[in-house]
């Protein structure tokens, strides 16, 4: 089963929101950060047990217009903000690292083979801009007939936006079946043993076992283009050799990225401002546990220093 499913989502966000006691905090936004987000919710809660945390996931669009239209405390932001958005006071936070890689139905022996191969960008162009009529066969330069059910993303996210990025596109440009939600997409992978999605690394891996979630094989980024994964590509299979290569800039920028926390203007308690403190310092230690990659010490402590003046 994938962690954090669909039901939890619908933690009661938006009963009380923000503005409801000055000891209420809450957050809505990226499926990337959600499960992350509700460690560090339940730890500080744990350590304050005054405090009540709301945490949901929606997509990070969802989320930047909780937060700029006042909804809730704070956005989870798994995408660059747009110039519009710090026009309307955003403020961002980094608060971790990940990435989304791409997925495959692991009892699919074409499938199979291409994660021998590895993906390129141009392949991934072609996948996800022309989508119909794709066999397995063109994309292993054989004869197959076999079909490729090809997943996209139905909700404004910063999975798909990073993953179109990657080879030059943009979400709404993405063809394919539209899924909600990153378990979502990864639920139709694991059922279809047709298919290639991508995920978030939460979602691709169960963060107990350190493996790719039961049904689903990892698809390995053929960085040089030889038509093969090499030793230095071949880091996918438990999570914290990916996150290790993520952090040592093997892994390519986009599809890994910066996870953010937004604000509108600044923190607007202290609740708010010793939460982010939290994320920033002891909070850190979760997101390895959780499959995130933490931040430098450096610039912890500068984010840490800007929010005590």
């Amino acid at each position: 089963m994938l962690p954090m499913m669909l039901v939890a989502l619908t933690a009661s966000l938006l009963a009380g929101c923000s503005g409801s006691g000055k000891n209420n905090i809450s957050m809505s936004g990226a499926f990337a950060l959600y499960p992350l987000g509700v460690q560090w919710a339940n730890e500080y809660m744990r350590l304050h047990p005054e405090v009540h945390i709301d945490v949901s996931a929606g997509g990070a669009g969802k989320g930047m217009t909780d937060v700029l239209s006042d909804m809730v405390d704070f956005a989870m932001m798994s995408r660059e903000v747009y110039e519009d958005e710090f026009a309307k006071d955003a403020r961002i936070y980094p608060v971790a690292q990940d990435a989304v890689v791409c997925d495959v139905n692991s009892s699919n022996p074409l499938a199979m083979e291409l994660v021998k191969r590895g993906i390129t960008r141009d392949l991934c162009k072609l996948i996800w801009s022309s989508p119909e009529g794709l066999t397995w066969g063109s994309l292993l330069g054989t004869d197959d007939p076999t079909p490729v059910h090809v997943y996209t993303r139905s909700d404004a996210c910063g999975a798909a936006e990073t993953w179109a990025n990657f080879f030059d596109m943009r979400q709404e440009d993405l063809q394919g079946t539209a899924v909600f939600g990153d378990p979502g997409i990864a639920a139709a992978v694991q059922k279809d043993p047709n298919a290639i999605g991508f995920n978030n690394i939460a979602y691709a891996y169960s963060a107990e076992t350190r493996l790719p979630n039961e049904g689903l094989a990892i698809v390995p980024i053929d960085v040089d283009e030889s038509g093969t994964v090499e030793d230095h590509e071949n880091f996918y299979d438990n999570l914290d050799r990916l996150m290790d290569s993520i952090a040592a800039g093997c892994y390519p920028q986009p599809p890994s990225r910066t996870l953010y926390l937004v604000v509108k203007q600044a923190p607007r308690t202290a609740a708010d401002t010793d939460f982010l403190r939290f994320i920033l310092t002891e909070g850190q230690q979760l997101n390895v546990k959780s499959g995130y990659i933490p931040l430098s010490q450096k610039m912890t402590a500068s984010i840490v220093e800007e929010l005590t003046r």
